[in-house]
């Protein structure tokens, strides 16, 4: 093999590398930490039956008609991994299973978990109230961004404890319910955290990144699909290092942290999405709160 070919092989390898990473096997701890079943939280409901074989497919999930990751474990059976959006009700829960030609039932219960509130008042209503043209603009982009939420790709991701984006303290948690002049917004869906324009922001698992903009909210963004539904994004960059269609490896710089989009200052604000569901970054951290 000459030495142009062997480089060829290479890069060709390095490219596909972050896509064939192998997907974690979670255990039982690792689970234990995963399932916070509560809105806006997660749930790890076993598929009771299913066993890894070399010869049959894995289950496929949904839960609120939405597809839902699929994981092993350490004993050779599967688990769902589901978000649990914040405005699901309490109480018991339906995932739907396809296993080897057959659907299931499989229920879960929804807990309670209160979030903090903030309430801001400022002297004119310019910055809450949208005019038409930024209101046009906000439809536009959150329709790209939705579209985003919604990939599922089959692959399994390479780590479901996942990595921190950037070092540095937490600023504001996620499900804070904020009130601008006394009118509610909807409530927080990422952690923030406080560090300053320039800090490199790193890919939390290995991915594909799916989309980038630049939005009359969150400013500079990325989002990342990790694979079968799990979504990071990544907002308020001051630039961004990544095309869409690009793979990331686990640990790979996508941008720096800035105060782009309509923010008071310098931060990271990060989103985790399961099954489209907005989750909280937390519980993958190691850092959830009852």
């Amino acid at each position: 093999m000459n030495t142009r070919v062997l480089w060829l092989l290479v890069a060709f390898a390095a490219i596909l590398s972050p896509l064939c990473a192998r997907a974690e096997i979670l255990t039982a701890a690792q689970r234990q930490l995963l399932h916070q079943p509560v809105p806006g939280g997660v749930a790890i409901v076993e598929i009771a039956g299913a066993k890894q074989s070399n010869n049959a497919p894995p289950p496929t999930a949904r839960y609120l008609d939405k597809p839902v990751l699929v994981s092993r474990t350490e004993t050779g059976s599967w688990v769902a991994v589901v978000g649990i959006p914040l405005s699901a009700p309490l109480g018991s829960q339906n995932l739907e299973v396809l296993q080897g030609g057959k659907k299931s039932t499989f229920s879960f219960t929804v807990g309670d978990k209160k979030y903090r509130e903030q309430r801001i008042t400022l002297k004119t209503n310019k910055h809450v109230d949208l005019s038409p043209a930024d209101l046009a603009r906000y439809e536009r982009e959150k329709k790209l961004q939705d579209d985003a939420y919604q990939v599922f790709s089959a692959q399994q991701p390479s780590n479901l404890l996942l990595d921190k984006p950037v070092k540095g303290p937490l600023s504001s948690p996620f499900g804070l319910k904020r009130f601008f002049n006394d009118q509610p917004r909807a409530p927080h869906s990422g952690l923030d955290f406080a560090v300053p324009t320039g800090t490199p922001v790193q890919a939390p698992a290995a991915g594909r990144v799916i989309l980038v903009g630049d939005y009359f909210f969150n400013g500079k963004t990325v989002f990342v699909d990790h694979g079968q539904g799990m979504i990071s994004m990544f907002c308020h960059l001051s630039s961004i290092d990544v095309k869409p269609g690009a793979s990331l490896a686990r640990g790979q710089v996508l941008g720096k942290v800035g105060a782009t989009g309509r923010v008071t200052g310098a931060h990271l604000h990060w989103n985790v999405s399961l099954n489209d569901a907005r989750v909280d970054p937390a519980i993958f951290i190691g850092m959830f709160t009852p």
